[in-house]
């Protein structure tokens, strides 16, 4: 299944409490589950007035969907073409 991130404004994210973000994941987890497998979360980066989620998931509707019966902020879906890192660019052979 493709890759994605998705781009979540979420005014004063980074001042959630341990308990609302909790809250958030949890919610997360009941809709990921009435997905039946459609979705997978990786892990969400949380930064001050946004959320940035990695998902493996079957389409990018299926991540709205996601959101959707959440209640949750979607406002990009991105599908990951390829990843780098710093090994890139090592000299190969």
């Amino acid at each position: 299944m493709p890759k994605f991130v998705i781009e979540r404004t979420l005014p004063g994210a980074g001042d959630l409490s341990g308990d609302e973000l909790h809250g958030v994941a949890c919610k997360s987890n009941e809709v990921l589950d009435s997905l039946n497998g459609a979705a997978q979360w990786i892990q969400s980066y949380v930064t001050d007035d946004k959320l940035f989620c990695i998902y493996i998931a079957d389409s990018a509707e299926t991540i709205r969907e996601h959101a959707r019966r959440g209640g949750f902020p979607c406002d990009a879906v991105h599908e990951v073409r390829t990843v780098i890192d710093p090994t890139t660019g090592e000299k190969s052979g």
